[in-house]
């Protein structure tokens, strides 16, 4: 697969304790996006955050492990796949999600052997 010069990272902002059809909305996000051909998917898990859904400061202490932490999962694509996948994502997610676009340069987008 190859990308365009000119891409677009889509930013999604979630809870950890967040599910979709009984499964953790982030695995659902990186599946389907997966399934849908996008050129790949990363999660990033947060220390410390709050949202819309919950102005309570979730964070990462010893004592406490997990307390429903922020996510983020960022994809990197065409603006029309991004958008493609937005639309989709909207409306199936219906609580509980912020999205970010924003125009990104591609320098390097290359698969191979995993250790090569």
């Amino acid at each position: 697969m190859t990308l365009p010069e000119e891409g677009f990272l889509l930013r999604i902002f979630i809870g950890e304790s967040d599910k979709i059809d009984g499964k953790p909305l982030y695995e659902w996000l990186v599946a389907e996006a997966k399934s849908q051909g996008l050129a790949g998917a990363t999660v990033l898990r947060g220390m410390m955050g709050f949202g819309a859904h919950s102005r309570v400061i979730h964070t990462f202490k010893i004592e406490r492990l997990s307390e429903d932490l922020p996510m983020v999962v960022e994809i990197v694509d065409s603006s029309e796949n991004i958008e493609r996948f937005l639309s989709f994502a909207e409306s199936r997610i219906k609580r509980g999600m912020l999205a970010t676009v924003e125009k990104v340069q591609i320098r390097v987008y290359r698969g191979g052997e995993a250790g090569s």
